[in-house]
């Protein structure tokens, strides 16, 4: 496997509880990987491990070679950025904010100038199909449109991986294979790696490898 990401022997506890225990797992470059279990199985927070939003009590994850283990708070915060896409159940756009603007508001921290934020973020829009609501703020979209911008915003800084938890989770199942069909051209055209959590089986088998995750093990690795 041509690897991106690799997660070694993970172990994460709250408390008394062993969240993620012993989980080892691999990422090729242009891989579509689903990770499948049900509520209390640790699938998310493996994706949060993967993602650099905990930290694992041991184990470590190499990204491109490099241990990411030990980075703090602002040097994750900062491979997410030039690295990694979120996507989430809950889209966490801005409710005061256009399409546009949630989508360049990764941009911001940036030296980057308006008319070049902008174009990028048109761009973006119009690749998830969402260039003619552009104007539009998240009350006045549908939960499948607030889901494109969500994902255009995670591609806006040309990431390596995708991370996507429930990424279909509040949305009516058409809506929700039309998101699972844009995350797969994306990876196709793009290149891009997709890791998606996931509780649906019927989401589970539009990936090309399925992890299944139980009581905080990995206890199944289907190609």
């Amino acid at each position: 496997m041509n690897s991106l990401l690799q997660a070694e022997n993970l172990h994460k506890t709250f408390g008394q509880v062993e969240a993620v225990r012993d989980v080892s797992l691999e990422v090729g470059k242009t891989d579509f990987l689903a990770i499948i279990g049900r509520s209390g199985s640790g699938k998310t927070t493996a994706l949060h491990l993967l993602a650099g939003l905990e930290s694992p009590n041991s184990g470590r994850i190499l990204f491109q070679g490099k241990d990411i283990s030990p980075l703090n708070e602002d040097s994750l915060a900062l491979w997410r950025r030039e690295h990694v896409g979120l996507v989430f159940q809950s889209f966490y756009l801005i409710p005061t904010l256009s399409a546009l603007e949630n989508v360049a508001f990764p941009l911001y921290p940036s030296s980057m100038t308006a008319k070049e934020r902008h174009r990028q973020a048109i761009t973006r829009l119009k690749q998830v199909g969402m260039g003619h609501r552009q104007k539009h703020r998240p009350g006045q979209l549908s939960g499948g449109e607030q889901q494109r911008v969500a994902i255009a915003r995670a591609l806006i800084n040309n990431p390596n991986l995708i991370l996507a938890d429930e990424p279909t989770g509040n949305l009516d199942s058409e809506t929700g294979a039309e998101i699972m069909q844009l995350l797969r051209k994306l990876n196709l055209e793009d290149n891009v790696a997709v890791v998606i959590i996931t509780h649906d089986p019927e989401v589970a088998a539009e990936a090309d490898r399925v992890i299944k995750m139980k009581d905080g093990k990995i206890v199944g690795n289907k190609y």
